[in-house]
């Protein structure tokens, strides 16, 4: 009704609009008339048209409305036939695992087991050195995995037998040395196929040394540093030997004690850790050390010189009791008294030559421990400037205060400990010779107080 009234108002706007034009343009009445009529004929033929075309645009959209209607209940009596098709297949299901698990019996146990092995057992052979010999393995035990998963297929004798094969083949080469060629990354970052030695599933060597295995990766690369001689030692006979048995440094927790060993800071770098106190102490322990060689050097010539001049009857001026009793020999004449002052005077004049050097060995033996105290305290010192500035959270942040105080502490007493021994060897060789002069002279003056008695 709304667009039939909307069409009537249409209608007579445009008549009106008719009438004006045809009054326009009309001569005479009789031509407005008939213009009129005209104007009423079209206006009505077109108002017929237009209903038509309404009326036939209205009877399709009945249609297209009938179909969607018919289109939806025809989708949801599908949806209730697959609603039921689930359900009955969800019974089928039940039943179907219901009578495998059946016919199954005591095999599910052991495909549960076996799913088990192999998942551990291709962790285990992705982390062992054999794996680079060995590397196909892993794409059985990935399809193992993926059957056993898998509620459609179930594993056959033959995956059984190729699983027990592959555990009993990495036992077996667990206790070889085996040779093969693998590509090596160097420590310059270069990639070169080189001979390998792997010692069970425990070490990887070559010519250069120990190895490390990335098991992420399957990758081999050379240490960025070996450790001490002795156990790269032990890897280059063994990378040399043919046959028979030789002593191998064998790292049984598969690169962890090796890993230790590198990042062990080497002497040098213990040393450096010191600083400036470290160095100040070895310096000085190296100064006493040449003085002590020299003087311990110069009192063994002396003490031989002495020892030579004991079995002589002649006074030899190249040895400090020669001169003492060549001062006796030129006094001979001379009283008792004076002769105890000449002697006294001769001996007095060798004590500086036999005892230099050895005040300044005591002193380092003293010093060196003052100034490993004094690295200890520097060291502190530094730690606790880093504890206030950000914490006690991270050790490592400490790590170096610490390395100081401890490692001038063991400077200033490897110092100070040969020194003492040094010094108490030279004091030794000093006082022989001293001993010697002096008897010596005791004796000459009293045989000369016998003479003159």
């Amino acid at each position: 009704m709304k667009r039939l009234s909307i069409i009537i108002a249409a209608g007579l706007l445009s008549l009106a609009t008719g009438v004006v034009n045809a009054q326009e343009e009309a001569a005479s009445m009789s031509e407005l008339l008939r213009l009129i009529e005209q104007g009423q004929a079209r206006d009505s033929q077109e108002a017929r048209q237009r209903e038509a075309e309404f009326n036939q645009q209205r009877n399709q959209q009945q249609n297209l409305l009938n179909r969607a209607r018919a289109e939806r209940t025809r989708q949801e009596n599908e949806s209730a036939r697959l609603e039921q098709l689930f359900e009955d297949n969800q019974t089928k299901i039940v039943a179907a695992r219901a009578a495998l698990d059946e016919r199954l019996g005591a095999l599910k146990e052991l495909f549960g087991v076996l799913q088990t092995v192999s998942g551990d057992t291709q962790g285990r052979f992705n982390a062992s050195l054999t794996n680079l010999q060995y590397p196909e393995r892993e794409t059985f035990l990935v399809a193992l995995g993926s059957k056993m998963a898998s509620a459609t297929e179930l594993a056959q004798i033959e995956d059984i037998e190729r699983l027990w094969f592959e555990l009993q083949r990495e036992i077996n080469e667990s206790g070889k040395v085996a040779r093969f060629n693998h590509l090596v990354t160097k420590a310059d970052g270069q990639q070169e196929e080189m001979e390998v030695v792997r010692v069970g599933a425990f070490n990887l060597i070559s010519d250069n040394g120990y190895l490390e295995y990335d098991a992420g990766e399957g990758s081999i690369s050379e240490l960025l540093r070996q450790p001490d001689g002795r156990i790269t030692g032990s890897a280059d006979d063994l990378f040399n030997a043919e046959a028979g048995y030789v002593n191998f440094g064998v790292d049984v927790t598969r690169g962890g004690i090796l890993g230790l060993l590198v990042e062990t800071p080497t002497l040098a770098e213990k040393v450096d850790q010191g600083g400036i106190v470290g160095y100040s102490i070895l310096a000085l322990g190296a100064v006493g050390l040449l003085i002590a060689i020299w003087r311990f050097m110069g009192l063994s010539s002396d003490s031989r010189r002495v020892s030579a001049q004991l079995k002589q009857d002649s006074a030899s001026t190249d040895n400090p009791l020669g001169r003492v009793l060549a001062a006796y020999e030129s006094n001979k004449g001379a009283d008792t008294e004076t002769i105890e002052l000449k002697l006294s005077e001769a001996a007095l004049k060798e004590m500086p030559g036999l005892t230099k050097g050895l005040l300044f060995i005591k002193v380092i033996s003293v010093v060196a421990p003052l100034m490993g105290l004094l690295g200890t305290v520097t060291g502190m010192i530094k730690t606790f400037q880093v504890i206030t500035l950000y914490g006690a959270g991270d050790p490592k942040m400490m790590a170096g205060g610490i390395s100081q105080a401890l490692v001038t502490t063991v400077l200033g007493l490897v110092v100070a400990i040969p020194m003492v021994l040094l010094h108490t060897i030279v004091s030794g060789q000093s006082r022989k010779v001293i001993n010697v002069i002096q008897s010596q002279s005791a004796g000459l003056i009293a045989e000369h107080s016998e003479k003159n008695g």
